[in-house]
């Protein structure tokens, strides 16, 4: 099983899936396969745990559940996992990875925009959303709802996992020749260590800027599509000075002020911004499959929604101040379908937009 470097196509999956190189309990749904992702899906059961924990090199990770297990929860029929608490879920998924081959998780668009945090642990694991090169062993999802409880179930999709083959990440001079090529932002690209992106402010239209996180909600249930109101979940944020002060704590559902394009020979990952730029940060990591905000694929004028959580102190944010930016990767091959219309893609052509879990405004 040989590829060329970058970051693996929905095709080459499929290789991986007929190789063995990636198993589960249950069969896998073409559903979960994306253009350069493919969606793990949530196990039987949960663990309440103690305190988020990594594995460590010395012990699988059922060892460590052995510590700090404070009772076990069956997602067979849904669970509530409460706000605030800390769980363990083993995933459907495994991986047998090759020795030149690595992979990357992340919360999937919907799950970080709830405010879940959602990060995935391995066997022997140092760092969260990484397993190494040659991996072999199960999942996990390590689940810890911020803002809203959730109601859970065996076969959700939290996560989202990409594999690289060797060298993926584009330099900074690849990537202004990728734009000088044709355009991956609108406006200046601001590129170093990867593309700059700014929070919008000063909306061309209305003073609706972004959403705080309501402090005291119901449950959502992570099934239920459109159906929450969102004025019973999020507080509408207005400003006509084109700032806005970040309380401590608090989560916010911010969006770009470039629209962003992802073309099809590339995927690309958010990566938060140095910490010396302010209290806060970008939330999640999160990935870009090949196709959004794409022309080709409906995507025109797509922008990145931010999700910010604002840290010890109170912070002025400003229209047009960098908050992250975008590292772009080779694929290793073209997918055979895109991001956007031909998959119904949930955030095709978005702006601001909560998760699909509301009602449209």
């Amino acid at each position: 099983m040989q590829f060329n470097r970058g970051v693996l196509a929905d095709h080459q999956m499929r290789i991986m899936l007929d190789e063995g190189a990636i198993t589960a309990e249950e069969p896998i749904a073409d559903g979960q396969i994306q253009p350069a992702s493919l969606d793990l899906r949530l196990g039987t059961h949960a663990y309440r745990v103690r305190a988020s924990f990594l594995a460590g090199r010395d012990h699988p990770v059922e060892r460590r559940l052995n510590d700090f297990t404070m009772h076990r929860v069956d997602l067979t029929q849904g669970a509530v996992l409460e706000k605030g608490c800390v769980y363990v879920v083993p995933l459907l998924e495994h991986l047998a990875l090759p020795e030149d081959m690595s992979a990357a998780a992340s919360a999937k668009s919907s799950i970080g925009r709830l405010d879940l945090l959602t990060r995935v642990i391995t066997d022997h694991g140092v760092e969260f959303d990484r397993v190494p090169a040659g991996y072999v062993g199960p999942l996990y999802a390590e689940i810890c709802p911020r803002s809203f409880s959730v109601v859970a179930r065996t076969g959700q999709m939290l996560n989202q996992i990409i594999f690289r083959a060797g060298k993926t990440v584009m330099d900074d001079a690849e990537l202004r020749a990728l734009h000088a090529a044709s355009p991956i932002v609108s406006g200046e690209a601001v590129i170093s260590d990867g593309l700059g992106f700014s929070v919008d402010l000063s909306p061309a239209e209305g003073d609706l800027v972004g959403y705080r996180a309501k402090p005291h909600t119901g449950v959502i249930d992570l099934d239920k599509i459109g159906h929450y109101d969102p004025s019973e979940y999020w507080e509408e944020l207005r400003t006509t000075d084109a700032r806005l002060i970040l309380d401590p704590g608090a989560f916010y559902i911010l969006v770009s002020q470039q629209s962003i394009v992802i073309p099809p020979q590339c995927a690309a990952e958010m990566a938060p911004y140095l910490a010396m730029v302010g209290e806060f940060r970008v939330h999640y990591a999160g990935f870009f499959d090949p196709g959004f905000g794409y022309s080709g694929a409906g995507g025109t004028g797509s922008r990145g929604v931010l999700e910010v959580r604002c840290h010890e102190a109170p912070f002025v944010l400003e229209h047009g101040q960098t908050v992250g930016r975008l590292v772009y990767e080779h694929m290793s091959e073209v997918p055979t379908q895109l991001y956007g219309i031909d998959i119904k893609s949930n955030y095709q052509g978005q702006g601001l937009k909560l998760s699909k879990h509301f009602k449209a405004p």
